[in-house]
C-alpha cells in the first residue's frame, strides 16, 4: 500500500474523531458542563500531560501483561483448534464446553481466579487467556474445516499422510481465518487485562482507573479510556501488518 492509499482510509476516521473532539469541546463550553461530570479533551490532554510519568509506569505494566497474555491465549487457541480439529471424538465431546466457557462473565470469574490462586500475575493471565483463546479457536476450526476438498480428496488419493495434510494444505489455507480471529484476541486481550487488575492489582491502567473512579476523577479516568483505546489499536494494528506481510511473503515461500 503507496502513501497515497494510506492516507485515502486514513483520512475519513481521522476527520470523524476530530469532528467529533469539536462537538465535544464545544458542548461542554456552551452548556456549562461540570468537570467532574464531563471533562472536555482540552481538560483530559491537560491532566495526561501532568501526569505522564505516573501513566507511563501504568501503561507499562498493563501492557506486559496485555503481551504475556496475548501470545499464552493465542498459543491455547490454536492448540485447542488443532486438536479438536485432528481428534473428531474430542471435538464432538468438548466443542461444547468451549462454547460454554464464554458464557461465564469475566467479572464475575476473575475473583474466584484470585482465591484460588492469589493475587499475583497467574489469574490475571488465565482471565486474559479465557478472553483471547475462544475467537482464535473458533476462527482457526472454521479455516480448517473451510479446506478446498478437491485438494483434500486429491491428497489423499495419493496417499498423503494426515500430518503432510495439515502441514501443506489446511494449515496454509487457515491462515487467513486464523489471522482474523488473532486480530479479535488482540483487542479483546486489552480488556481482559484491565479486568484482571480491576480486581486485584497494584499498578496498570485498571488499578489506576479504580483509583480514579473512588476520587470521583472524572477526567483521570477518561485519559485511562483514552490509553486502553491507543492499547488496543495499537495492538490491532500490529497483528494487521503482521498479516500483510504473511500475505507478502506467503507466494515467495511457495516457491
Amino acid at each position: 500500500m503507496n502513501m497515497g492509499q494510506l492516507w485515502k482510509s486514513i483520512w475519513p476516521p481521522l476527520v470523524a474523531v476530530i469532528l467529533f473532539l469539536i462537538v465535544w469541546q464545544a458542548s461542554t463550553m456552551i452548556f456549562g458542563i461540570d468537570k467532574w461530570m464531563l471533562p472536555s479533551p482540552v481538560d483530559i490532554s491537560r491532566e495526561a500531560a501532568a501526569n505522564t510519568a505516573g501513566l507511563w509506569d501504568h501503561t507499562l505494566a498493563t501492557l506486559r501483561l496485555i503481551l504475556l497474555g496475548f501470545v499464552i491465549g493465542t498459543l491455547v487457541g490454536l492448540i485447542v483448534a488443532f486438536v479438536l480439529h485432528n481428534v473428531p471424538i474430542l471435538k464432538s465431546s468438548l466443542y461444547p464446553l468451549v462454547i460454554l466457557s464464554q458464557n461465564i462473565p469475566t467479572i464475575a470469574l476473575a475473583p474466584l481466579l484470585m482465591v484460588w490462586f492469589g493475587f499475583g500475575i497467574l489469574p490475571k493471565i488465565i482471565v486474559i487467556t479465557l478472553v483471547c483463546f475462544f475467537p482464535v479457536a473458533v476462527a482457526a476450526m472454521d479455516g480448517l474445516r473451510g479446506t478446498d476438498r478437491s485438494m483434500l480428496n486429491y491428497m489423499q488419493m495419493i496417499g498423503a499422510s494426515k500430518i503432510d495434510i495439515f502441514r501443506k494444505l489446511e494449515l496454509p489455507s487457515a491462515i487467513p481465518s486464523i489471522l482474523s480471529g488473532v486480530k479479535i484476541a488482540a483487542t479483546y486481550s486489552v480488556m481482559g487485562a484491565v479486568i484482571a487488575e480491576w480486581i486485584g492489582a497494584d499498578k496498570g491502567i485498571g488499578y489506576y482507573m479504580m483509583l480514579q473512579k473512588s476520587s470521583f476523577r472524572t477526567d483521570r479516568i477518561f485519559v485511562a479510556i483514552a490509553i486502553i483505546v491507543l492499547l488496543s489499536l495499537g495492538m490491532f494494528l500490529c497483528i494487521s501488518l503482521l498479516e500483510k506481510w504473511i500475505v507478502r511473503y506467503k507466494p515467495d515461500n511457495r516457491k
